[in-house]
This record gives structure tokens, C-alpha cells and sequence, in this order.
């Protein structure tokens, strides 16, 4: 058997909320999308358990995907998915500028950069697509152009990080992992790499350097 070639790249893995943007990217977007209206009437609804969340006894884990289907089921997806569109240049001046500049900084070694992430594809994918990075991310299910309210894939949050991180990279194939993140949802991701970095913990980010590459 032959080992695995090395990419001589590194890989860099950064959370968003809380990380490389400053908000609460998925709140943000519901008042952005919905009406005030709709928002009470849904929030009323699960308001024992946004009380439970906000005490810190419902983990956000549980709370995300009870809120999208509150907020989402039966919404038109060619309505939300343009209102993402347009949410998603509003997010970019949203970002940490400290670990912006890291992020411009992998860029500029050519590093390979994904964005893995709890928060839903809806806007991220924009977000992905104005950055030119990977994304990892939850998956919202849309049937007959109508989201469902409900997720296509798990919440990309604690192991399942690791997970999807992990069903599409071979992290061999990378000279250094670099992760970056802001809470316990991201502990399994950060396990994941060489040089971790908690915001709020940690205060110096990662030095990076040119990598050496062999022919």
C-alpha cells in the first residue's frame, strides 16, 4: 500500500456565529425575512421552550430546529432563498475584522478554507459564494418549492461537525489543520486540528507561514 500524498496545503475550518461573524447570523435572518406578524404569532407558539433556551435548560442544539420549523414551514422557497440573496452582502460587514483578517490571510497562502457551521444553507451558501470558500453546513428540505420545515441533514453542531468534516476531507492529505471557534458546539471540530483557536480563550491566533511545497 502506498501512503497517502500530501496536498502540502493546509485546510482552515472556521465557525461562523460567534467566530468569523459577529451575530447571530440565524436570528438575524428571520426578522430580515419574515414579518413582525408572522414572528409573534410562530414565537408565541414555542415561547416555553425560547424561555427554556434563553434560561440556559433547552440547548441550542434542540432550539434551532424547533424555531425553523416555527419560522419556515410552508414558506416559498424562491421568495426566501431571494431574500438570502440579498441578506447575505449584509452579513460580509458583520464580520470579526481579527479573525477576517486571518481568514484573508489563509486565502492569501492558498490555503483551503470551509466555513462548517450550525446555521442553514439558505443565506450560507451566498455567504460561501461571496467569500469563494467551502461550505459545511445544515441543510433545510425543500418539497414542491415550499420549505417543509425540516432540516435534510442533522444540526451541523458538536460531533456532528466532526462528522461531515470528516465524510469529505481526508485530513491526511494536509500539511496543518487550523480550526476556528467560539463554543462548545465547535470542541469537536477543534479536536480536529493542529492549531485550534477559541475565541474568548485563546489570544493569539495562529501564525501562519508559507508552506514548503516538494515536487
Amino acid at each position: 500500500m502506498h501512503a497517502t500524498r500530501k496536498t502540502y496545503k493546509n485546510l482552515a475550518l472556521f465557525d461562523f456565529d460567534g467566530t468569523l461573524c459577529r451575530k447571530d447570523s440565524f436570528t438575524g435572518f428571520i426578522f430580515y425575512a419574515l414579518s413582525k406578524r408572522h414572528i409573534m404569532k410562530q414565537g408565541i407558539k414555542i415561547l416555553p421552550w425560547i424561555q427554556a433556551y434563553y434560561l440556559n435548560i433547552y440547548p441550542a442544539a434542540a432550539m434551532r430546529p424547533k424555531l425553523f420549523k416555527a419560522m419556515f414551514t410552508e414558506a416559498n422557497a424562491a421568495e426566501i432563498q431571494q431574500l438570502a440573496e440579498e441578506y447575505a452582502p449584509y452579513l460580509l460587514t458583520q464580520l470579526d475584522q481579527k479573525l477576517y483578517q486571518q481568514f484573508l490571510k489563509h486565502k492569501n497562502l492558498g490555503d483551503e478554507i470551509v466555513i462548517v457551521s450550525a446555521s442553514v444553507d439558505i443565506y450560507l451558501e451566498y455567504i460561501c459564494a461571496l467569500l469563494e470558500v467551502d461550505l459545511i453546513c445544515t441543510e433545510t428540505e425543500i418539497v414542491n418549492q415550499v420549505f417543509t420545515g425540516h432540516y435534510s441533514t442533522p444540526d451541523c453542531s458538536c460531533d456532528q461537525k466532526r462528522t461531515r468534516i470528516l465524510e469529505k476531507y481526508n485530513l491526511d492529505q494536509y500539511d496543518k489543520i487550523y480550526a476556528y471557534g467560539n463554543s462548545i458546539e465547535d470542541t469537536e471540530m477543534l479536536n480536529l486540528a493542529d492549531h485550534p483557536f477559541m475565541v474568548g480563550k485563546d489570544q493569539d491566533l495562529p501564525v501562519l507561514k508559507q508552506q514548503k511545497k516538494f515536487a
